[in-house]
């Protein structure tokens, strides 16, 4: 399947912002990379996640090269690529949930790539008395709330509403507002009303 006109807006927007806009539009010759990894059948989120694994390499080196093309991408994507295969078992069983969200959110595809990094995090959670179990716990907490930013982003005008909602709740309860209860309650109850409105588990 071809990348969609807003894989593409969203894979050159992504690339001009690594590039602090440098280079706003993709060459010829990025745009030809781009349609070998479209026929390959590498999805837009795998390539701006390694544009995200090449950038931050990048800029740890003392002088890194000033030109760049998304051919320099090539061993993220296959790493990438190699991460999906190994991950092909938990997509089928863990990911298909998305399907049940509601459009435009659905059709976002950096709202699906963030769902599917949340869900890949969860999956790959070691047993709770690993020493990496608080570090992946916090890493899921983080790419659950990138995939709520996006979803509430998305709700527009319908975000408003909402809150007016949750805070006459909250002011029921009477909870004083700002303090650190009343924070942790407004967090857990305002990310179930953001999902519970796109029918998002």
């Amino acid at each position: 399947m071809a990348y969609t006109r807003e894989e593409l807006d969203w894979m050159e927007a992504e690339w001009a912002f690594h590039l602090h806009g440098r280079q706003a539009f993709m060459s010829r010759e990025d745009f030809l990379q781009l349609q070998a990894w479209d026929g390959e059948g590498i999805p837009a989120d795998a390539v701006v996640g390694a544009m995200e694994a090449y950038f931050e390499r990048r800029a740890r080196r003392e002088k890194p090269r000033t030109w760049v093309a998304l051919s320099h991408l090539a061993k993220d994507v296959a790493r990438a690529v190699k991460l999906r295969a190994a991950l092909g078992k938990v997509e089928a069983e863990d990911l298909s949930g998305w399907e049940a969200v509601k459009d435009p959110l659905r059709s976002d595809p950096r709202a699906r790539a963030a769902f599917e990094a949340w869900k890949r995090c969860q999956a790959a959670a070691p047993p709770p008395d690993s020493p990496g179990f608080l570090d992946h716990f916090d890493q899921a907490r983080r790419l659950r709330k990138d995939l709520l930013s996006l979803a509430e982003a998305s709700l527009g005008a319908r975000a408003e509403p909402l809150r007016e909602a949750l805070l006459a709740r909250l002011a029921e309860s009477k909870l004083q507002e700002g303090t650190l209860v009343w924070k942790r309650a407004w967090e857990h109850h305002w990310s179930r009303a953001v999902c519970d409105a796109w029918g998002m588990e």
